[in-house]
Formats: structure tokens, C-alpha cells, sequence
């Protein structure tokens, strides 16, 4: 009995790791605002980054459970993952992308020459998207979702395939950055972001990372 004890009081000393993962590549990245769309798949492309960020997150960490979004993109980005890490993934619905409203699906390019797009970009914690989310509740959603998520893994580590504005919005919260700044985050399609939890505090370990083998960064 007091061995149990004290394996738990040891792991619950670990820090918990959070893996953020951006969904890779699609045909229409950087063109279109997708927001919650159906039916978007990786391009080919795409599907090769997933694989790499498999083989990155299976390099010597031991991964204690993979969620998703529940969009096919994250889906598919979280497949490799989870088959790489022998872990099945699981659909969480608060790692879905931002709801856009009635912007869902318009050209960036468009966009940009709405006034409102200055707005987005610069102060975007006063701007609500017509007919859908704010800045404000996607934060909320996201750092509460990863605050249950890796509450319920103690002193493990977690992989958690989002999109690249709530994964912007969670390390603004986790490094103090007030969310009017979050635009300055850069999140690539398939990138890794580490965070660690130690008394329920987040220290940013990683931020966009695409290449460096990450058990540089979960090792004890």
C-alpha cells in the first residue's frame, strides 16, 4: 500500500505534456477560410506532414492517449499519430476549429478587404465572427478543454490534433500574451507545440515545431 502511495504522489510530482497538433495541409490552406466545413480532406501533402509528425511525436515519447477534433482534416492528421503511438484516437469536441458563421467558407483574399478584417488581425478579443464564435469563447473553449484533458492524465502525455487558431489562442494563454497579440503566433500545418503542466501552471516548452525530434523536449 505504501508503495502505491508513493508511485502516485511520484507521478502526480511529473509535469503532464501537451502535444498541440495542427491538422496538415489541405488544398485549400491559406486561400479559404474552411472554418467547421464538412468534407475537407488532406491534399497529398498534407497526408506526408501527418506521417512526419507521427514519426516525431513515436520518437521516444511515450504518448498516454491521442484526441481529435472531430473535422476530417484533424482526423486524418490524427490517424498516423495514433498508429504510431499504438494509441486509438479519440474525438473531443472542444479541439474544433473556430466557428466562422456566415464567414465559413468566403476567400481570404475577400475577406481582407472587409473592414472588420482589421479588427481580426489587431484587436480580435472585441470581435465576435456574424453568426458564430468570438476570440473570446474559442480561448475559453480551448484552454478549458485542454485543462480537462490533461487533468485527466497526471504526470503523462497527451496529443491533442486542433487547428491553427485555437492551438494560437491556448499559447497565448499558457505565455501571458493578452489575446489581442495571439495573431503574432505562427502555427504551420502539422506542427508540434509542447506544453507542460506542474502544479496546473503552463510552461511553454515548444512552439511550432516541424523537424526537431521531440523527445529533445519531453525528456525528463
Amino acid at each position: 500500500m505504501a508503495r502505491s502511495t508513493k508511485q502516485r504522489a511520484a507521478t502526480e510530482e511529473r509535469p503532464t505534456r501537451v502535444l498541440l497538433v495542427r491538422h496538415g495541409l489541405t488544398e485549400s490552406t491559406g486561400s479559404v477560410l474552411p472554418g467547421r466545413t464538412p468534407g475537407l480532406n488532406l491534399s497529398d501533402i498534407g497526408r506526408t506532414q501527418a506521417q512526419r509528425a507521427a514519426e516525431l511525436i513515436a520518437d521516444g515519447t511515450t504518448v498516454d492517449a491521442v484526441y481529435m477534433s472531430p473535422l476530417e482534416r484533424t482526423r486524418q492528421t490524427a490517424a498516423p499519430i495514433a498508429a504510431a503511438t499504438g494509441r486509438r484516437a479519440k474525438v473531443d469536441r472542444g479541439l474544433i476549429e473556430c466557428d466562422f458563421g456566415e464567414w465559413t467558407g468566403e476567400k481570404l483574399s475577400s475577406l481582407m478587404k472587409r473592414p472588420e478584417w482589421a479588427t481580426v488581425q489587431r484587436a480580435p478579443s472585441s470581435f465576435r465572427f456574424p453568426g458564430g464564435e468570438s476570440f473570446v469563447e474559442m480561448q475559453l473553449r480551448i484552454v478549458s478543454t485542454i485543462e480537462r484533458l490533461r487533468a485527466a492524465h497526471p504526470g503523462g502525455t497527451i496529443v491533442c490534433v486542433s487547428h491553427a487558431d485555437p492551438i494560437k489562442a491556448a499559447i497565448a494563454q499558457s505565455i501571458g500574451t493578452h489575446l489581442d497579440l495571439f495573431q503574432r503566433i505562427v502555427i504551420s500545418p502539422a506542427s508540434v507545440s509542447v506544453l507542460a503542466f506542474a502544479s496546473g501552471s503552463p510552461i511553454v516548452l515548444s512552439v511550432n515545431s516541424t523537424g526537431r525530434p521531440l523527445k529533445e523536449l519531453t525528456a525528463s
